[in-house]
Formats: C-alpha cells, structure tokens, sequence
C-alpha cells in the first residue's frame, strides 16, 4: 500500500521541529512515533518502522524532540517533553481531520526515551488510543533498584510493551512482566528471544530498517486488537 511521505514543521511553544506524515489510503489508524534519546526521526530504524505501518495500511508522524531538533546531546526534561507529545499529537488528530477521519484512533509510539515520555503524557491526561513501547526504558542499566514505573499504573489505555530479553534497560525480565500485572489487563509485554535494547541479535544480521520493519507486524496486530471503543 505505501505513502507518500511529508516534511512537516511543527510548532511546539513557539519552537519549530520537524516532523514526516505518510497517509495511505483508507488509514485506519494514525501512529505517532517519537525518537529514543540518541538518535533523530530520521534513524533507519524508525523510519523502517513507520513505512512498514504505511504498507500495513496506518498513517505515520514520526518527529524529531526539541533537543534533537536543536542539535543538542542531552534529552529534553520530561515536562519540555511532554510538551512535545501533545502538539504532535494535535497535530496528527488534526491531520485526520482534514483527511475526512473525524473519530480517528491516535496511537503513541516511541523508542526508549520517546515511548517513556508518552507514557508520562497520557499519564497526565494526553489523549491516546494506546501506547506502544520499542523497548521501554525500566531502569538505568545495572540499577533494577531505581524503576521507571510509578506513573504507569495511572494509565488505562492499551499498552503493548515490545522488549528484547537481552536489553539492559529491562534486566532482570522478570521485572517488566511484574509490572505489567500490576498495571493489569490493559498491559501487554512481548518478548524478543536474544534482543538488545535496539532489538539487535547476537550472531543474526539485519539492518536497523530490518530490525525496525519487524516490530510493525506486532504493532498492528495489537493496535487492529483494540480499536476505540463505541
């Protein structure tokens, strides 16, 4: 099915970043993507990922944070990056709009650093259908003690948490599953046998667009899982 992407400019206090909207034909769904804190929009494996949905039938926004955007090492504060999620997400409902999709499910995906800081913005009140986490962020690697988790359990949207066993973020696993459960029902953890934090493999070569294109499947079928309620 495919998509023609668009460089866009969105205003977030004042403050352009930039942004690339594809929608196919008959989307049934629009997928907002946000960056982890290393690496841009434009990273192979989000763009992978998110032309992977547009074949798979969703509209796409993939953005860069003001940080990225500025050419800055380190990642905004949450509440700058919060910011960011709920013009973006303005946006992307906008975009439905004007497409002729007045009640339009948005989903709020992200990698890392980007999934986190959705999850804390829904947390706060942005409206979701649904989060989708590449690799979700837990903890510092080597300190399980210090979890990244105390806003989650306010969240009553579907969460699919897309995890590989061998990321440091997520270590031991055991961890992520129990939080998981005491989020509840609303919250899903799938496993990828062998993955790092970017879902690389020991010993299996892919590109990053590969490794991103694979996690579109999973995305959509949990995504086509939960549509809005009536």
């Amino acid at each position: 099915m495919g998509a023609r992407e668009e460089p866009i400019t969105i205003e977030i206090d004042g403050s352009p970043v930039s942004g690339v909207y594809a929608r196919p034909d008959g989307a049934s769904a629009t997928i907002v993507v946000a960056h982890g804190a290393g690496a841009g929009m434009e990273h192979p494996f989000l763009s992978g990922y998110t032309r992977a949905l547009n074949d798979d039938g969703f509209a796409t926004l993939r953005f860069n944070f003001a940080y990225r955007e500025a050419g800055r090492r380190f990642p905004d504060r949450p509440p700058a990056a919060i910011a960011a999620w709920r013009a973006v997400t303005d946006v992307a409902t906008a975009r439905a709009v004007d497409a002729g999709s007045t009640d339009e499910p948005i989903w709020a995906t992200g990698k890392s650093f980007g999934g986190r800081m959705a999850s804390m913005a829904v947390a706060e009140g942005m409206s979701a259908a649904g989060l989708v986490f590449l690799g979700y962020p837990l903890h510092a690697p080597g300190k399980p003690d210090k979890p990244r988790d105390e806003h989650l359990p306010r969240i009553s949207v579907p969460m699919l948490f897309l995890q590989g066993t061998n990321d440091p973020f997520a270590t031991p696993n055991e961890q992520l599953d129990e939080v998981a459960r005491r989020v509840g029902p609303n919250a899903v953890v799938q496993w990828f046998e062998g993955g790092g934090h970017s879902f690389e493999v020991k010993g299996v070569k892919r590109s990053a667009a590969e490794i991103g294109a694979s996690l579109a499947a999973p995305t959509a079928v949990f995504v086509r899982a939960h549509p809005p309620a009536e």
